[in-house]
């Protein structure tokens, strides 16, 4: 992990070692050789042995007809913990707490009948049941259950719908579920232990709408044709002060992009409750977070509604989809046209409900991580529809750094492979460097959680935007999920579709006139996710940039971890929480420098 940009990173090293005899007599090699041919028939036998006994253990997993008469499909968990702080299915994680989860594919389960599961299924972070120490432990099984798509280019699909929950397979409503129960678990012991799915995740209530908030929801034609079911987008719009007062106003438009939204988040009508029980944020190691977050949505809403504020619509949009809670935005080989369907459809379709001024030069974007990339994504892809992006934290925006691997020229993202060694890769550290887990151990957790780009988590999305179709249908994969061994010619599909750098860099003559003052772009030092690293080398591009110079901002916040974005003024757990109103004084002053002639400047600024 690096606490300076150039030095190096921490290695895990594993070490080998290596016997050897010396001047052994002829007489005491046949004795030696003798004895080992012994020792070695008695341990295979006894290894045989142990491994029957580990693999003796099952669990036959069934649901009852009340909870659906028809057959499923999906992905089975069984999730196993020592605690019971949470039901087993919250605990699944990436970093040191995380349980236990086991996973196996089912087509077309039927009521009653079991699914097993034995030491043959995947799990993470023990990779078998074989590997569980016999003991106590609560025990709950969970069904993502599986919607069967028959796609416009003739691909038949089976992949998890999202449901309004922002694809979470422990939330999903729908899925069924076992109540946790405290078992005593041992892997030698030659015992089947049946689990009832007798449990469902209830739906998700429409959140409220108030004075300020709306929400909108429309069918997509793009998506739904691309999917061959219906497919809607949403959006949060956060109405500016004064919007019904004022009837003959038109607003500049702000796209706040990030993960799935259920409401409009950090905007508070009312003051924090004074009998919220304080938590303690494990990330931010603060006792009362709750009741920050609480009080920094009050004092955006102040700041919303007092009289010298700018005047403009904010969204926050809704694009969950069968691979993960958003689309990233653009289009995509496998989730679909969505970068087309948010800017030709939805966008158009808010500033005609909320009178937006609905031009180019009044169009701004933000977000930080997921939202990041996104901000910069939309702006690069469609530069003509926005006047600006500010990029905080941004997901890898050069493939030469996807995290901490170059898909290009390392051969394996799993591990540097030297003649003596193999070292992982780190997947998070924090702002000291102490790394929490590797690149394999997080693909792994995503392996058990579903195969073919299913878990609906980080890396399978990636994979799901950036590739191409690959034979079965599915994404095709980047690296072998498995062992970690990189696929070139899928590294090159993305280079040459969703490399931003790359992208920028061989288009900077068409791209450069459009883009020049647009670009923003902020980052930790010390991004848990290395983040930092992708951001060097497009700096590195950007600030050499001619014809014209792209004027723009490439800015680092010195041991920040992720998500910082901008504000060296604060803390990183407070300025998180200040996105609008660290961004909209410099949106105005982007406004003021590039408004074209007889721009309407004065209708929004009462």
């Amino acid at each position: 992990m690096k606490l300076l940009r150039n030095e190096s990173q921490r290695r895990f090293i594993r070490h080998r070692f290596s016997f050897s005899f010396v001047y052994i007599s002829f007489a005491m090699l046949l004795a030696v050789a003798f004895l080992l041919f012994t020792a070695s028939g008695c341990s295979q036998k006894a290894s045989s042995t142990s491994g029957a006994k580990q693999a003796r253990l099952k669990f036959a997993v069934s649901f009852p007809s009340e909870r659906s008469s028809n057959p499923l499909d999906g992905r089975l968990l069984l999730l196993i913990s020592t605690n019971n702080d949470q039901e087993p299915r919250f605990q699944i994680s990436d970093g040191p707490a995380t349980q236990q989860v086991f996973g196996v594919d089912v087509d077309g389960l039927a009521p009653g009948a079991s699914a097993v599961i034995d030491h043959t299924a995947f799990g993470y972070p023990r990779r078998s049941l074989a590997e569980i120490e016999p003991g106590e432990y609560w025990v709950q099984a969970l069904l993502n259950i599986y919607q069967t798509f028959h796609l416009a280019d003739g691909r038949v699909l089976k992949l998890p719908p999202d449901r309004g929950e922002g694809q979470k397979w422990n939330r999903k409503p729908g899925n069924l579920y076992s109540q946790p129960v405290k078992i005593h678990l041992d892997p030698a012991r030659a015992e089947t232990i049946k689990i009832s799915l007798d449990q469902v995740i209830p739906p998700i209530p429409d959140p409220p709408e108030t004075k300020y908030i709306k929400h909108v929801r429309i069918q997509s034609k793009l998506l739904t044709d691309f999917w061959g079911t219906p497919v809607y987008l949403g959006a949060h719009v956060l109405l500016p002060h004064g919007f019904d007062e004022h009837p003959e106003a038109r607003y500049p438009l702000i796209v706040f992009h990030g993960h799935f939204p259920y409401d409009f988040s950090g905007f508070r009508e009312e003051p924090p409750d004074p009998n919220l029980p304080p938590d303690f944020n494990e990330r931010f190691r603060l006792h009362g977070y709750n009741r920050i977050v609480q009080q920094e949505a009050y004092n955006f809403y102040k700041y919303w509604t007092a009289p010298d504020t700018p005047r403009f619509l904010i969204i926050e949009i809704q694009h969950a989809n069968p691979y993960y809670d958003d689309s990233y935005a653009v289009n995509s080989a496998n989730l679909g046209p969505y970068g087309d369907a948010i800017n030709y459809e939805l966008i158009p379709y808010i500033e005609k409900k909320f009178r937006g001024l609905g031009e180019g030069w009044a169009r701004f974007t933000y977000g930080g991580s997921t939202g990041g990339w996104e901000a910069l994504a939309t702006q690069i892809f469609y530069p003509d529809m926005y006047n600006g992006c500010w990029a905080a934290c941004p997901d890898p925006i050069d493939f030469r750094a996807y995290t901490v691997v170059n898909i290009y020229e390392h051969k394996n993202a799993y591990y540097l492979e030297s003649r003596w060694k193999r070292t992982p890769r780190p997947g998070r550290r924090n702002w000291l460097g102490e790394v929490s887990c590797t690149l394999e151990e997080s693909n792994h957790r995503e392996l058990a959680l579903g195969t073919r780009t299913r878990s609906g988590d980080q890396y399978d999305i990636w994979e799901a935007v950036f590739s191409p179709v690959g034979p079965d249908g599915y994404p095709r994969r980047i690296w072998d999920k498995l062992t970690g061994e990189i696929d070139p010619e899928t590294a090159a599909y993305w280079r040459e579709h969703y490399d931003l750098r790359y992208i920028l860099e061989r288009d900077w003559k068409t791209l450069g006139p459009k883009l020049k003052g647009k670009i923003h772009i902020y980052v930790g030092d010390m991004d848990n996710y290395y983040l930092n690293n992708a951001v060097y080398l497009m700096e590195e591009f950007l600030k050499n940039t001619k014809d014209p110079y792209y004027d723009g901002e490439v800015d680092y916040g010195d041991r920040a971890e992720h998500c910082w974005n901008g504000d060296h003024t604060l803390p990183n757990y407070l300025s998180r929480l200040r996105y609008h109103r660290l961004h909209i004084p410099k949106i105005m002053e982007r406004i003021k420098k590039s408004a074209p002639p007889g721009a309407d400047l004065k209708s929004w600024r009462y």
